[in-house]
């Protein structure tokens, strides 16, 4: 059954993904993409990672629907083509590709038993997490007491980077 759920959100994410590249309105791709960041926090609440599923609709879902809606009401709501090639923006993409697919070479394999961070944190956490910290969800008890502060530091980050978005939308505005 959960196999079946899964393999429906993702045929409805690559059928949101091929219509986002067809559409020009793009107060529509706004709202698409919103969608498609909905389907994709019920994708990871299916896979059992809630917290990841709750980032995801959000930030996704809803701070930045709402940035792309603030941002379109500052230009048109149609796509508008230039015409130049971007060669220099799609040379620094494939190459930016390559250097990623070159650096995972040296990666061990998912679900490798003997990768380094299966020998020593992870077993400390799923045998620890639950008297240390007292919850019973590894995931959970990771994200609030061992790496809480890391978890602080990125809710700073997405925050300041909303803030400047903001002014500079702000900005912008005023021109």
């Amino acid at each position: 059954m959960i196999l079946s759920i899964d393999t429906i959100l993702l045929l409805l994410l690559i059928m949101s993904a091929l219509t986002l590249a067809a559409m020009k309105n793009l107060f529509s791709v706004a709202m698409l993409l919103g969608i498609y960041s909905l389907q994709t926090a019920t994708l990871f609440v299916t896979l059992d990672a809630v917290d990841v599923g709750l980032a995801e609709a959000a930030v996704g879902g809803g701070i930045s629907t709402l940035l792309f809606l603030a941002a379109l009401s500052l230009c048109g709501k149609q796509e508008s083509y230039e015409k130049h090639r971007p060669t220099l923006a799609i040379v620094v993409v494939v190459v930016t590709g390559l250097f990623l697919i070159y650096a995972t070479q040296g990666m061990p394999y998912f679900g490798d038993i003997n990768a380094a961070i299966h020998q020593h944190v992870v077993p400390r956490y799923i045998n620890q997490s639950p008297q240390e910290i007292g919850l019973p969800n590894v995931v959970t008890s990771v994200l609030a007491s061992y790496r809480g502060f890391d978890t602080l530091g990125e809710l700073a980050v997405i925050f300041t980077a909303g803030i400047g978005v903001l002014f500079l939308l702000e900005k912008n505005a005023d021109d």
